[in-house]
């Protein structure tokens, strides 16, 4: 009997010892994807690099697309007639009511050759200074949202409305002697001339109204945000830059724009703490450093 005991005793210890190993937790390696994806407080050398060498490339590619005139006066003839079927094709009457109005379209020459960098740059800034958590994934968008665009120049060339040869719109900035477009004017042969849709002055303009709209805490600010796009897309039309359609396209880049920071981040910008919560150095940029130091060694 007590022998019986023993052995169920022995039995009992022998079956209980791997169970207690197999409970043990298992040892993780840290989510290496994860700590990718969570924003970090970004770095000033390294955003005006990035910023500097993305726009130098974006430039590139966009002026290295072929300007073929015919195909993409074609298009811009199809783009008008289509507007004048839905009803919409007031771009002409725009152009020269305001074109009437001297000092209304020289403001608006300037605005369209200045704003466009300049209010992104201050978007862009804002965020950097008051909410670097919100800074990366809201600089996301906008990247990629340029990104897409370079596919609509390449594979669509549209020439804008004031190249069209038998509609007469006017090259306000021809006609004024202003130095405002890069495509028109004495400046004409540095930029791709039939790179019209997607309009990045629509796409970059609805980013930093939506991005200020979101963020911003200050009424006025917040009203602000949204009437810069409007008037954006009021100066495109009224210089002869843009048909409406093309704004339309530079919506359609920002929402991809918004849907890749989604995916990747998890949560729309403005979702995201605005402080971010990992301050080391991400660990790309972390691998990098690394293994320059490694070289130097």
């Amino acid at each position: 009997m007590a022998e019986a005991s023993v052995k169920t005793l022995e039995t009992r210890t022998d079956v209980s010892t791997p169970a207690a190993v197999d409970a043990a937790p298992p040892q993780t390696r840290p989510d290496l994807l994860g700590r990718l994806r969570a924003p970090r407080r970004p770095r000033i050398w390294f955003e005006i690099l990035l910023i500097a060498v993305s726009y130098w490339t974006y430039s590139l590619i966009r002026n290295a697309v072929p300007e073929q005139k015919a195909v993409a006066l074609a298009n811009a003839d199809f783009l008008w007639r289509l507007e004048q079927a839905l009803g919409i094709a007031v771009e002409k009457t725009v152009n020269h009511t305001v074109n009437s109005v001297t000092w209304l379209i020289v403001g608006m020459n300037y605005y369209y050759a200045t704003l466009h960098f300049m209010v992104t740059l201050g978007v862009l800034a804002w965020l950097y200074r008051r909410h670097p958590g919100r800074y990366a994934p809201t600089r996301l968008v906008l990247f990629a949202t340029t990104g897409v665009a370079l596919v609509g120049y390449y594979f669509y060339p549209l020439a804008p409305p004031r190249l069209m040869e038998t509609e007469h719109f006017i090259d306000t900035v021809l006609v004024h002697h202003t130095w405002g477009s890069m495509a028109s004017g004495n400046l004409k042969n540095m930029s791709n001339q039939y790179a019209a849709m997607p309009s990045m002055h629509i796409g970059w303009s609805l980013w930093c109204g939506l991005t200020i709209f979101a963020v911003a805490t200050v009424p006025w600010a917040r009203v602000l945000g949204l009437l810069y796009p409007t008037a954006t897309l009021v100066v495109i039309v009224a210089t002869a830059n843009h048909f409406w359609l093309d704004a339309v396209g530079g919506m359609i880049c920002l929402a991809f724009g918004y849907a890749v920071s989604r995916a990747w981040y998890g949560a729309m910008p403005h979702r995201l703490p605005r402080h971010p919560l990992h301050t080391g150095p991400h660990p790309a940029t972390a691998a990098l450093l690394n293994r320059f130091r490694g070289q130097r060694t």
